[in-house]
Order: C-alpha cells, then structure tokens, then sequence
C-alpha cells in the first residue's frame, strides 16, 4: 500500500505511521523529563541522584525506543537480536532507577 510517499508491508501505512508518531512522542517526552532532571542537578551538584535518574529514564525509554527503530532500518539485525538490545537497555535502565532511588548513589 501506498500513502503519499510512505509504503508499509504487511499492514496498513496509517497504523504504522501513528505508531512512528507515538514511538517520536515518547523520545520527545523522556528526552523532556531528562533534561528537567539534569537541570536541577547542576543547579544543586549535591543532588547526584537526579542525574542518574535521569540516565536511567534515557536508558529506559529513549535508547530502546531509538534502537526499534533504527536497527531494522539501518542494519539487518534480526528481530531475536533486535529484542535482545531492547530489553537489555530497559534492563539497565531500571537498574539505575532502582539503584538511584534505594540509595546506591556514590558518596
């Protein structure tokens, strides 16, 4: 099928356009948060935690997000690898979070 100049295989251009729309939202909005976090992190150095939180939300939503869609457009990485990369940064991303907010901050 064929939409103004997007083509789709297997399904229809306007699902795969709202969800391209949806995966941009996303990076926008954690790309957002992340900069809140590390903006009051260099107003008040003390403060370490905000911006490992704030590494652990770009590992968590904006790296996967990144990599489902750059990987099947730019390599010919498999969907096996491609998942695997993905939860892996999700992975370490919640990793941070938890570690950050259970106290595991360097002193």
């Amino acid at each position: 099928m064929l939409v103004g100049q997007v083509e789709t295989t297997g399904g229809d251009p306007l699902v795969a356009l709202g969800v391209l729309a949806l995966s941009v939202v996303s990076v926008v909005l954690s790309v957002t948060i992340a900069a809140v976090l590390i903006r009051g992190y260099r107003r008040g150095g003390a403060h370490r935690g905000m911006l490992w939180l704030a590494v652990g939300l770009i590992f968590l939503i904006t790296v996967p997000e990144l990599l489902r869609v750059a990987l099947p457009t730019a390599t010919d990485v498999g969907s096996t690898g491609r998942s695997i990369l993905v939860s892996g940064c999700e992975l370490l991303g919640l990793g941070t979070i938890l570690w950050t907010v259970y106290g595991g901050e360097l002193r």
